[in-house]
């Protein structure tokens, strides 16, 4: 692609342009300008752009809900008309119950986020839906444990995830510390992606604003958590974009109380690698490793190999995934999908 100037080229490289994006340029394209998505509302956009932020007017027929932020977008320089959206290189999405399409998250991210804080909200269980949403997505998945200041001892709550997934790596923190940013520094750099996942009151927004270093004035809102049962009140509405420390991006996602499981199997089979190397063992190809005999899972349980505890997990979120999945059926090239809901 031909750029007005390497002053240019470099900018689109800061907001997180790579070959990924370039190669799916066509030649009669190079006079559009690329802009990355910063905002989605019902019936606008804005996109961050080499010239700084732009609002994008819709094209008839278009649907916000087809875009994501973090999206690349080609638009008219001129009327800033958006002409369409390049491929995604990563994409977080989920489904919501009785929905028949994803809702997008995120689009383009580099690593996902998964805060949780040092208190009664931290749940392995969910955390573990956190990662296959990450790992299915193709992000790659950081734990971070916040409010460790607030504990006399960080070491059980870290001992608790740390064995979730093999190669995971989870950090503690105090959201609020100017350190908080230097710790997360490795995922932050130039041209690099975030976004923040997690349940309400955990301390996103204010980690969000330890990044991005914004002052008391352009800071986004934080809230308390119920002292009962530590839960959080919603104070993140919307989905944006944010420059953060370090020359990287920052994807704020509101609080999610419940994420379902949906289209996930790659995600599973990353998070569960144990079982899913042995799995292939098996006697039957369709094992559902609870109760079949030569099933190669059970018996790595038996044989004190295998935490049983982790099988009843992916077993639940297993066949949550296969209720929840629409599947397509039909003759080639007349698929029809149909609803998701109890199999067989």
């Amino acid at each position: 692609m031909t750029h007005s100037s390497d002053q240019a080229s470099a900018t689109l490289a800061t907001l997180g342009w790579s070959a990924f994006f370039d190669d799916q340029l066509d030649p009669a394209e190079t006079g559009l300008a690329p802009m990355r998505i910063a905002t989605v509302h019902r019936a606008r956009m804005t996109a961050e752009s080499p010239s700084g932020p732009a609002r994008l007017p819709l094209p008839v027929h278009a649907n916000t809900g087809d875009y994501a932020v973090g999206d690349w977008v080609l638009v008219e320089p001129d009327t800033r008309m958006l002409v369409r959206r390049l491929e995604r290189k990563t994409l977080l999405q989920r489904r919501t119950e009785g929905s028949r399409t994803p809702q997008l998250i995120a689009a383009n991210v580099d690593t996902l986020f998964i805060v949780t804080s040092c208190n009664d909200d931290l749940n392995a269980a969910r955390l573990e839906r956190y990662l296959a949403f990450a790992n299915e997505a193709g992000t790659t998945p950081v734990i971070v444990l916040t409010k460790a200041d607030q504990v006399p001892d960080a070491g059980p709550y870290l001992r608790q995830v740390a064995g979730l997934q093999r190669g995971l790596r989870v950090v503690t923190l105090n959201a609020r510390s100017p350190e908080a940013a230097a710790t997360l520094a490795p995922w932050c750099g130039a041209g690099r992606t975030i976004a923040l996942v997690g349940s309400s009151g955990v301390g996103k927004s204010s980690l969000l604003n330890t990044l991005a270093a914004k002052s008391p004035e352009a800071a986004q809102p934080t809230g308390s958590i119920r002292e009962a049962d530590a839960k959080g009140r919603h104070t993140t509405t919307s989905r944006s974009l944010h420059a953060i420390a370090g020359g990287g991006w920052a994807i704020d996602t509101p609080g999610i109380r419940t994420l379902h499981v949906s289209d996930i199997a790659a995600g599973l089979d990353v998070l569960f690698a144990e079982i899913a190397e042995l799995a292939p063992l098996c006697r039957f190809g369709d094992c559902t490793h609870s109760h079949e005999p030569g099933c190669a899972v059970l018996a790595a349980v038996a044989a004190g190999t295998l935490d049983g505890g982790r099988v009843e997990r992916w077993r639940k979120l297993a066949e949550e995934n296969r209720s929840n999945t629409p599947l397509r059926s039909g003759p080639r090239g007349n698929k029809v999908t149909r609803a998701p809901g109890k199999r067989r």
